[in-house]
């Protein structure tokens, strides 16, 4: 599908994880991560509007912002995992807020995932935030206007014709109560796009999946 044809779809429309395993497993021994990115209208739609959540302030302009990059086996996932590791400071944590939303949203994906990655918090904030800015947000979704109902394949022919050397066994589109919930992206360790576990690649089939408008 060509990008002039991804863009009709929503402009036509205008107009009308995996299973974790026992908790505490050593840090470092992983997989593979999986790039998390929210749809940041939908969640505040749904749950972050009535929590006060910043990230859903019109000002923010926020569409796909960082969930989390979660270290993966081929099948689970490793949680709250041992580490020698030092918590990020506040500020460490404060200075992920420009692409996770809050604070609180970056220190949580620190102590369920980013423990289990083996690295400092330092180094795990920062490799989430460039594996973050290697992926290409489709242009068509930074600018949505108007909620808009569409075939979740089509958010993920996007994600393809956006970033050139990712593959389909590669992204996961997710969906959460009738909605565009979020887009999982696979990489290897040293962050580049690989094929996603059989418990990962699970996509969303649903043809008329809401995807909330930036407000």
């Amino acid at each position: 599908m060509r990008v002039v044809t991804i863009a009709a779809v929503v402009a036509l429309a205008l107009g009308a994880a995996g299973t974790a395993r026992a908790e505490g497993e050593k840090a470092g021994d992983f997989d593979y991560y999986v790039l998390s990115l929210s749809w940041s209208p939908g969640w505040c739609a749904t749950d972050g509007a009535g929590r006060g959540a910043s990230q859903c302030d019109p000002r923010n302009d926020a569409h796909f912002v960082l969930h989390g990059l979660w270290p993966q086996y081929e099948r689970g996932y490793p949680s709250y995992c041992r580490t020698v590791e030092r918590d990020p400071s506040r500020t460490q944590s404060a200075a992920m807020e420009d692409i996770m939303g809050s604070d609180g949203a970056a220190w949580y994906q620190w102590k369920k995932h980013g423990r289990c990655a083996g690295l400092s918090a330092a180094d795990y904030y920062a490799t989430a935030r460039a594996a973050y800015r290697a992926i290409t947000i489709p242009e068509v979704f930074t600018h949505l206007n108007r909620d808009v109902k569409l075939p979740a394949a089509v958010v993920e022919e996007a994600f393809l014709e956006a970033n050139p050397g990712l593959a389909a066994n590669e992204i996961t589109i997710t969906c959460k109560q009738g909605r565009i919930q979020e887009a999982r992206i696979c990489l290897t360790k040293n962050m580049k796009p690989r094929t996603c576990g059989a418990d990962v690649i699970r996509d969303c089939r649903m043809q008329d999946a809401l995807m909330d408008a930036i407000r």
